[in-house]
């Protein structure tokens, strides 16, 4: 009884030092100036967002939303002999349905007369939590404004989300990728599109970031 007694804390003990020897994620120096990035997605979440920061406890800027399957980023050409903190942050929320653009020919992009277009509407009010289906946006509409420009207005129907997520898929792409973070609440907003983007298919999705992941440092090398 006594054996059998002792093998149970062992065993918890070597359980918690595995979990502690394996993080969420992983740095690497793949040069004096270049980082990349490894991780373990999190089931069922819409992505991960990856973060930067200089400082350890400083602002994190977003390098990235990557797709729920990715699981690596190259973080590349640094500034030499400095500290660069990494972390991601899953992130969930349901996605509307879609919409096709196809846009005419040309890559001019005139100035905005009057009002503008582009700028974001913030006239949300929905009450449905993030965690529901029912936050999805509703009536989501692409309005063509010129050969590169896109006027999107949905219905928001989410109470507490971090925010909304203009997510494309161009023409031949295998999946969608977040084309612009936007405020809570955000209703409309104008794209202006990249050159590949001239035939694709949106959606929007209301979006929480989840729980930070173990920070990683890297201190870059001498070039």
């Amino acid at each position: 009884m006594i054996k059998r007694l002792m093998v149970v804390p062992l065993l918890f003990l070597a359980a918690c030092g595995q979990e502690q020897q394996d993080p969420v994620l992983t740095s690497e120096l793949t040069s004096p100036v270049d980082v990349t990035l490894h991780w373990r997605p999190e089931a069922g979440a819409a992505g991960q967002v990856v973060e930067y920061a200089n400082v350890r406890d400083g602002e994190y800027t977003i390098l990235e939303f990557a797709g729920p399957a990715k699981n690596t980023y190259q973080h590349p050409d640094l500034i030499p002999e400095t500290a660069f903190y990494y972390r991601i942050r899953p992130f969930t929320g349901p996605a509307s349905s879609t919409v096709d653009v196809a846009l005419p020919p040309g890559d001019e992009v005139p100035e905005i007369e009057g009002p503008d277009w582009t700028a974001p509407v913030k006239a949300g009010g929905g009450k449905a939590p993030v965690s529901s289906p029912e936050a999805a946006a509703v009536d989501l509409k692409a309005e063509v404004k010129h050969a590169n420009g896109i006027l999107f207005t949905w219905q928001d129907r989410a109470g507490d989300e971090d925010g909304y997520l203009i997510e494309v898929k161009p023409a031949g792409a295998a999946d969608y990728r977040v084309a612009v973070q936007l405020d809570p609440d955000t209703t409309s907003y104008g794209v202006i599109t990249l050159p590949d983007e001239k035939t694709a298919t949106y959606r929007v999705r209301a979006f929480r970031f989840g729980a930070s992941s173990n920070l990683t440092e890297q201190r870059t090398g001498k070039v």
